[in-house]
C-alpha cells in the first residue's frame, strides 16, 4: 500500500514519512501501512479543495450528474475486489460487505439526479413587477470524518450529497478501515475533476486538524457522543455548519399480535448484524409479558444458530469484531451485566474453536431492568438484553428513558399500536416490522443526543447547502417609502 495522501487526484507523499499499521481482525496480522498524515498534509488536502471548488460550484448541472453517475458504474463493476478490502479490514462478512457496495452505487446514482433537479425555489412576491428567488449554494470545502464500521456506505452517504451540492470535500477514513476508501478512490473516482475530491489519513489528531482548519466550512461527522460533543464545540469557535451521527440504543418493542418465530428472527438479525456494531442496532428489547417465555427462547435459538467464522467464506453470518478493543469493551459490558443481575441464556464468551481472530458469541440476556448499564448506552457489540413490559404504554415509556433517539422498530399486526408508538417515541427513523432498513431517498439522523442533522434524502443535500434569497425588480423604479418621510400627507404615489 503507497504511503501516501490523495490530494488534486495525485497519491502525494506524507509530509513528515510517519504510517501506521492497518490489521486483519480475522488473522491478527498487519496488512497494510498507512500514512500517518500531519497538519501540512491536511492544509495541502484543503488548499486542493478549495482550489477546485472555483470550477466545481459552477459545472454544469448534467456534466456534474454524468460524473457522479460514472462513480456509481465503477464502483459496480470493483465491487468484489472493493469488498475483500473491506472484509479484510473489518471482519465483515463479504456478503455484507457486497451489499454495502451496492448501496454506495445507489447513493451515488440518486445524487446524481438530486443535485441536477434541486437548486432552489421561486416564493409569491411582496410587490407587483417583482420576484423572489431562493438560490440553494454550496458552502465550500466539507470534511468528511468517517467510522469503521461500515467505512465506504458512511463516506457515501456524506460525500455524494456534498459534491452533487457543489462542494469539494476532504475525508478522514478511520484509522481502522482506511483501505478500502483508498482502493476505491483509485478505481471508482479517477475519472473526477482535479482536487474535488482529497483523502487524509490518520488518528484524532488528524480529524482534528481538519474540523479546525480556517477553510472547512462544514464538518460531517459520524461516531461517538463524545467525540462529537468535542467536533462541535471546535467548530463552534469558527461557526462551523456541523452534521453529526452520533450513534444509538435502539429499542425495539415485540407485541403480543405478533408471528413469534419471524420476531425472533428479525430481532436476532436486526441486534447481531455485523457483530452488532451498527448505530441502529437493536439494543434494547422490550416485549410483552404474555409472549416473552415463548419469544425469548425462539431469540436464544436463533442466536445459537449463527454461522461465526472467516469473513470471506460465503456461509458466514459473523465474523470476528474489529479490534482487540471493540472485543474488550464488549467482554465489560457482558461482566457488568452479570454482576447487575441480567440472567445469561446464551454466548457470553469467546468461541474456542478459533485460536485468532477478534471472535464473540452471539450474547443473549433476560432478567433485564432498565438502570442496568447496558440500557443506557450504546453496546456496539453482540448482545441482546430482552426485557418484559405489561403493555404498549409501558414499552413507550421505557423507549424514550434515554439519552439516544437514533431509531426505534415495533413487531405488531395492528396498525393503531404501531402509529402511536411510532409518534410518541423520540427517534430519527421507526421502523414498523422491518428493522433497519434504509432508504436513500429518505432522511437518516438521530434526535437528543444521537446527534444533529439529518443524512440521506433531499435533507442529506441540504446539510451542504445555504439559502440565499435574491429579490428581483422588474424596472429601475422610484419606492414610496423612500425618504422624505411625510406622515401627514400620507405616502408617495
Amino acid at each position: 500500500m503507497n504511503h501516501k495522501n490523495y490530494i488534486n487526484n495525485q497519491w502525494v507523499d506524507a509530509v513528515e514519512g510517519k504510517t501506521f499499521e492497518v490489521e486483519n481482525p480475522f488473522t491478527q496480522e498487519m496488512i497494510a501501512r498507512v500514512p500517518y498524515s500531519s497538519a501540512t498534509d491536511v492544509d495541502n488536502a484543503v488548499v486542493a479543495a478549495k482550489n477546485a471548488w472555483k470550477s466545481w460550484k459552477i459545472l454544469g448541472s448534467l456534466d456534474m450528474r454524468d460524473l457522479l453517475r460514472e462513480v456509481a458504474v465503477k464502483s459496480r463493476i470493483n465491487d468484489h475486489e472493493i469488498a475483500k478490502i473491506i472484509s479484510h479490514e473489518s471482519g465483515k462478512p463479504l456478503i455484507e460487505c457486497l451489499d454495502e457496495i451496492e448501496w454506495i452505487a445507489s447513493i451515488f446514482e440518486y445524487y446524481s439526479e438530486l443535485g441536477r433537479d434541486q437548486r432552489g425555489r421561486v416564493v409569491a412576491p411582496v410587490t407587483p413587477k417583482s420576484m423572489s428567488v431562493v438560490v440553494k449554494e454550496a458552502y465550500g470545502v466539507v470534511g468528511c470524518i468517517v467510522p469503521w464500521n461500515y467505512p465506504l456506505l458512511l463516506m457515501a452517504w456524506k460525500v455524494a450529497p456534498a459534491l452533487a451540492a457543489g462542494n469539494t470535500v476532504v475525508v478522514k477514513p478511520s484509522e481502522i478501515t482506511p483501505l478500502s476508501i483508498i482502493r476505491w478512490l483509485e478505481v471508482a473516482c479517477d475519472h473526477l475533476p482535479k482536487g474535488i475530491l482529497n483523502m487524509i489519513t490518520g488518528f484524532g489528531d488528524v480529524g482534528a486538524s481538519l474540523v479546525e482548519h480556517p477553510d472547512t466550512r462544514v464538518i460531517a461527522f459520524t461516531g461517538s457522543v463524545e467525540t462529537g460533543k468535542k467536533i462541535a464545540m471546535m467548530a463552534a469557535s469558527q461557526l462551523k455548519k456541523t452534521s453529526l451521527e452520533l450513534g444509538g440504543n435502539d429499542p425495539i418493542i415485540i407485541c403480543d399480535d405478533v408471528d413469534i418465530q419471524i420476531a425472533a428472527r428479525g430481532t436476532a438479525w436486526g441486534g447481531l448484524l455485523n457483530g452488532g456494531q451498527v448505530c441502529t442496532s437493536l439494543e434494547r428489547v422490550f416485549v410483552m409479558e404474555t409472549i416473552a417465555n415463548d419469544f425469548i427462547e425462539a431469540v436464544v435459538e436463533e442466536a445459537k444458530k449463527v454461522r461465526l467464522g472467516n469473513p470471506m467464506d460465503g456461509q458466514t453470518d459473523m465474523g470476528p469484531l474489529v479490534s482487540r478493543m471493540q472485543l474488550e469493551k464488549t467482554e465489560g459490558k457482558v461482566s457488568r451485566a452479570k454482576l447487575e443481575g441480567a440472567r445469561l441464556l446464551c454466548g457470553g464468551d469467546r468461541p474456542s474453536e478459533f485460536e485468532k481472530g477478534y471472535f464473540y458469541n452471539p450474547t443473549v440476556f433476560d432478567q433485564i431492568t432498565s438502570e442496568m448499564e447496558m440500557m443506557n448506552v450504546e453496546t456496539f457489540g453482540p448482545i441482546i438484553p430482552i426485557q418484559k413490559v405489561k403493555n404498549l404504554r409501558e414499552a413507550i415509556e421505557l423507549a424514550n428513558n434515554s439519552q439516544y433517539g437514533l431509531g426505534c422498530s415495533i413487531y405488531t399486526n395492528d396498525l393503531e399500536k404501531a402509529m402511536t408508538a411510532a409518534h410518541d417515541i423520540k427517534a430519527g427513523s421507526f421502523w414498523i416490522n422491518d428493522p433497519l432498513t434504509d432508504n436513500e431517498a429518505a432522511p437518516f439522523g438521530g434526535m437528543k443526543m444521537s446527534g444533529g442533522g439529518r443524512e440521506l434524502g433531499i435533507e442529506g443535500l441540504d446539510e451542504f447547502r445555504e439559502s440565499k434569497h435574491i429579490l428581483i425588480d422588474y424596472k429601475i423604479r422610484e419606492k414610496d417609502y423612500w425618504f422624505p418621510y411625510d406622515l401627514d400627507q400620507g405616502r408617495k404615489t
